[in-house]
């Protein structure tokens, strides 16, 4: 029940299409992201044909390539390994990676179909063909030399193209839908990001704010699915115990200070990290990166469950068996009927709103308390904030 609730909740949140048909064509499943890029509702969709998510030609050809591939066995499905196009509901037309997989189960036989939206990156690349252009105009406008013009030109098209190479290796669908979502997916999110990169760059000298502002909310959506990228690939190590603990001698509070100093890039308008000195003992045995992810975890989330002009606090005590580390905020706070489910995977308090997250900081942060021998708990009320405590063994 637990890995089909997982594999329930990756379907349902994955950032591509997901859609199964079974060997006459007919459409079994439909993912949120497909219903979206599709425009169409599941009942719209669920069993009819899937040829009514193609344009012509593909419409009418549609079942001959699927009875051509049951007959021969050579694949023909449409579109396997490269770009087709599909048709929304509204009738536009709109370009799309397609992944075709053919799945037995229990004497049946599905299709699984992985669609990536190429949409912006056509429109990326249409900018990107704009910007060389003026580029070309700008080197004819200060005379550089030809030799000059033609290098920048040949490097700014190398690395283009290596860009689109690196997107064409996308799509090599793994056995388990986990690892996909934590290694495959990263893969295109490092594309969009040296994509808008290069944007950037050809843009430089251009007053074009609304330009800088698309971009920084390109940049800002990658870091958020990098994050939730991250928490399925920390997620898969602490449940498949490829984790083992490296412990190291450091100073904490040393650790913690330069801990904040990365944080404090991400808090809202006035909001403040205080850190509460330890003039006690501060060298400490631990295993260090787990530490920093538990850390970064709780403060992220104080910083994004608080509001802006608010205070987060975090202090450490240590006495001669334990190391307390706390982290407190008075944001938003944790109902009560959510505390004994609060470190469950995939589980969000019922206030969290349209705030982002996957469900899974917590759940990770207590896996790996628990690795370190040590254990988590919290005090917490709605609109009164909350504290959460660590007690890790002193070795």
């Amino acid at each position: 029940m637990k890995n089909q609730a997982l594999l329930n909740a990756i379907i349902e949140n994955a950032i591509d299409g997901i859609i199964t048909i079974n060997d006459n064509g007919i459409v079994e499943s439909i993912n949120p992201s497909a219903c979206r890029l599709f425009l169409y509702e599941p009942e719209d969709v669920i069993g009819k044909n899937i040829s009514i998510l193609m344009p012509s030609p593909d419409r009418e050809k549609h079942d001959s390539y699927l009875e051509s591939y049951k007959s021969s066995g050579v694949p023909h499905i449409i579109g396997h390994g490269r770009d087709v196009l599909g048709r929304k509901k509204d009738g536009n037309i709109f370009p799309f990676r397609l992944g075709v997989s053919e799945v037995k189960f229990e004497d049946t036989r599905i299709f699984a179909g992985f669609i990536h939206d190429l949409s912006h990156q056509k429109e990326a690349e249409n900018r990107l063909m704009q910007y060389t252009q003026h580029l070309e105009e700008l080197v004819k406008d200060r005379t550089i030399t030809l030799n000059e013009t033609i290098e920048a030109l040949t490097n700014a098209k190398e690395e283009v193209s290596t860009t689109l190479e690196k997107e064409k290796e996308l799509h090599q669908i793994k056995s388990r839908l986990l690892s996909m979502a934590s290694h495959e997916f990263r893969t295109p999110l490092s594309t969009i990001q040296l994509s808008s990169s290069l944007m950037q760059r050809y843009a430089e000298g251009l007053d074009s704010p609304k330009i800088d502002a698309h971009l920084l909310k390109i940049k800002s959506a990658v870091a958020n699915l990098t994050v939730i990228l991250d928490d399925f690939l920390l997620l898969e190590k602490a449940e498949a115990n490829k984790i083992t603990l490296q412990i190291s001698c450091f100073d904490i509070q040393v650790f913690i200070k330069e801990l904040l100093g990365e944080l404090k890039l991400l808090t809202k308008k006035k909001q403040k990290i205080l850190s509460r000195p330890n003039n006690e003992i501060t060298l400490v045995k631990l295993d260090k990166n787990l530490l920093k992810n538990c850390i970064i975890n709780l403060v992220s989330n104080a910083i994004k469950y608080s509001g802006e002009e608010t205070e987060i606090e975090i202090w450490t005590t240590i006495d001669k068996n334990k190391i307390t580390i706390n982290v407190k905020d008075n944001g938003i706070g944790i109902p009560q009927e959510d505390h004994e489910h609060l470190f469950e995977a995939f589980f969000r308090a019922h206030n969290t709103g349209n705030i982002p997250g996957t469900g899974l900081g917590l759940h990770i942060v207590s896996r790996y308390v628990k690795i370190m021998n040590g254990s988590i708990s919290f005090k917490s009320a709605i609109d009164k904030g909350t504290l959460f405590t660590i007690e890790l063994p002193r070795l």
